[in-house]
């Protein structure tokens, strides 16, 4: 069965958006300060699962953890190895009585609740315990971003498979909301200049010690109000912002330094799938060839269900 593309446009959910984004940071940086540091900080993301988001299995407390910002039903929904059970729901509320509830949960599982308590990559970040502010919930817009989200995943993960280099999950990065995957050629990257809105020059650096083409997702925000597909290079080749990459309405933007794609674009035609796989094939390709990877070497046929990789 096809998935739902629903509509997604961004101004008439744009604070319920925002909050979701900083609620996911709190659930995120729960993982990130329990488990142990993995390339390109992998360990920190959340994935998509069958009700919404999830932590999967956090090493903390009796065992584990596992947190799930649930979609479907608007909680969030934490499960402990030793069998106990939390939640609490989502609506209306300001940040700092998420987070709030947030801790109260993690210390129900026999959690540590104890977590970086400002927000990354967003501009004048104010402490979650300090963010007073109301912020609303529209769940029926939620409800369509998750329905988006598995469309998108399974596109993704479908993508990632035409890879036997070193690929990355298709995960959530929290700090800018995105999903994405991301192709390594292999090579050691120069020195990234950081300069991340709260997120330490560090952490970026490490995050792009390896030469890259990355794709993915965002609902909207940072300066674009709608919902787009992104693809971008690092370090960029000569000639990547003039590459002819498809479809014909996948624009490079200079002020973001990649190629961008309205999600309308892929929700409206008549077969979305194809489309969002024309755009992350062309605009890999196009990273890959002037960037001079190995591209036999890295490269197979897609993956199909039931049948081995020929060697």
């Amino acid at each position: 069965m096809a998935m739902d593309w629903p509509a997604l446009p961004y101004p008439p959910w744009r604070e319920t958006c925002e909050a979701l984004h900083l609620y996911s940071q709190i659930v995120g940086k729960y993982r990130l300060a329990r488990t142990p540091w993995v390339n390109h900080s992998w360990h920190a993301t959340l994935y998509v699962n069958a009700r919404g988001l999830t932590t999967s299995v956090v090493p903390d407390g009796p065992g584990g953890i596992e947190l799930v910002v649930d979609l479907i039903d608007h909680a969030v929904v934490g499960t402990a190895t030793d069998g106990r059970q939390a939640r609490f729901d989502l609506g209306a509320m300001t940040v700092a009585e998420f987070h709030g509830r947030f801790i109260e949960l993690l210390r129900a599982l026999g959690g540590t609740a104890k977590l970086h308590g400002r927000p990354n990559e967003v501009l004048d970040p104010v402490p979650f315990a300090a963010d007073h502010r109301a912020r609303p919930y529209d769940a029926e817009a939620v409800t369509r971003f998750f329905h988006a989200l598995l469309a998108i995943d399974a596109v993704l993960k479908r993508f990632r498979t035409s890879f036997v280099g070193k690929v990355s999950p298709v995960h959530l990065f929290w700090g800018s909301f995105d999903v994405a995957v991301t192709r390594f050629s292999g090579r050691r990257a120069p020195p990234h200049p950081g300069g991340i809105p709260a997120l330490p020059d560090e952490v970026t650096r490490e995050a792009y010690s390896h030469e890259v083409s990355s794709a993915g997702f965002w609902p909207g925000g940072g300066g674009v109000d709608y919902a787009a597909f992104y693809s971008y290079a690092y370090p960029t080749p000569p000639g990547f912002d003039q590459a002819r990459v498809e479809p014909a309405e996948a624009a490079f933007d200079s002020r973001l330094g990649e190629f961008v794609l309205p999600y309308d674009v892929v929700r409206k035609a008549p077969d979305p799938d194809a489309v969002l796989m024309r755009f992350l094939e062309t605009t890999y390709r196009a990273a890959a060839e002037l960037g001079s990877w190995d591209r036999a070497a890295l490269e197979c046929a897609t993956g199909e269900p039931l049948r081995p990789r020929p060697l």
